[in-house]
């Protein structure tokens, strides 16, 4: 742990399928559903940690309890600000949260973690006259098993390269646009790379197999919905590129996983996605069909800008890696400590 104790509180007992790393303390309440942990996470917990006299307490999403000792340093990670740049995407109920406790927990923090530049600058410019800086400190991406799936291509009937989209179907992921962007490709084009769309169903994402339908675009394009970590693995190694055109991200961790397996990606030119990209990705304006049928049409075709934009996933994927991030996370923490005890 990098010569750091390590205590974690949780609202409720985490699903038996999460596995902890040895040596981490944990503190499990028993608060369950959204009103419930919000109680706990503003009376609870902060009575909790002032007992256990911590050295520094990060609040790793968006929050930060709004009684925390006045002595204790604080950081809190904000992952996007979908709430002001995509708020008609969001459900009314997350906006609101996000608009009350994002703000007090920004402005509570001694030091503000982004997951990407873009986001960094995002926050400098929303919120004026923090009491200290804002640092970037990019996620990692955890190795997938690309064995496993080695029959999905069979049961969902991807019998030609293709090109996939990884995320919760939900709005600012932009799918309509995409396939309408898809629909647009010609004959011939179609017949070399499909389409796979893989993820969870979220909020507004219930029209995606009409949208197909009356595009035309059964044959090509296959809505797979959730698929096991096996193939998911299995899906971007083979993939011919990941596409991503979506309105607004905090970060873009499907790039980064589709990089680390050697596949280049056609992504939006909003928000961070350029930045995450770096030199393994085609970036569009994905708000245009036009434009985002024409880099489609490019990344599925060209072979020589193929190659070229996958010969450098690989070395993009590096930079982002799990103890690089602990690495800047303990420096954000110390730096912390020697701000707060110097007010």
């Amino acid at each position: 742990m990098l010569g750091c104790d390590v205590k974690l509180y949780l609202p409720s007992p985490p699903h038996k399928s999460i596995q902890f790393p040895g040596g981490l303390n944990l503190d499990v309440g028993h608060f369950y559903g959204s009103v419930a942990r919000g109680v706990w996470g503003q009376t609870v917990l902060p009575a909790t940690v002032a007992r256990d006299k911590l050295d520094v307490f990060w609040g790793p999403a968006h929050r930060l309890p709004a009684q925390l000792p006045r002595t204790l340093p604080r950081v809190v990670t904000i992952h996007d600000l979908v709430w002001i740049h995509s708020a008609a995407t969001m459900r009314r109920r997350t906006w609101l949260g996000e608009r009350i406790f994002m703000d007090s927990a920004v402005h509570a923090a001694d030091i503000v973690v982004a997951d990407s530049n873009a986001t960094a600058r995002d926050i400098e410019k929303r919120y004026v006259g923090l009491r200290g800086p804002v640092v970037t400190a990019y996620p990692g991406a955890t190795a997938l098993n690309v064995d496993a799936g080695s029959t999905i291509r069979e049961r969902h009937s991807l019998s030609r390269p293709y090109a996939l989209f990884v995320g919760t179907f939900e709005p600012r992921k932009n799918l309509p646009q995409l396939l309408r962007a898809y629909a647009l490709q010609p004959p011939a084009v179609r017949a070399t790379c499909m389409l796979a769309i893989i993820g969870g169903s979220g909020w507004r994402s219930s029209g995606l197999p009409t949208i197909i339908t009356e595009l035309g675009l059964s044959e090509d394009v296959k809505l797979i919905g959730y698929v096991s970590e096996g193939d998911l693995g299995f899906l971007y190694a083979n993939a011919r590129f990941l596409v991503m055109p979506s309105l607004y991200e905090g970060f873009g961790l499907p790039i980064v996983e589709s990089n680390a397996l050697g596949v280049p990606a056609l992504v939006s030119d909003r928000s961070c996605l350029p930045e995450i990209g770096g030199a393994a990705a085609l970036c569009v304006d994905a708000r245009n069909e036009i434009a985002l049928a024409e880099g489609f049409r490019t990344l599925a075709m060209d072979d020589a800008l193929h190659d070229r934009l996958a010969s450098h996933a690989r070395a993009n994927a590096d930079r982002f890696q799990w103890h690089k991030f602990a690495e800047t996370m303990v420096e954000v923490f110390e730096r912390a400590i020697t701000m707060r005890n110097q007010v």
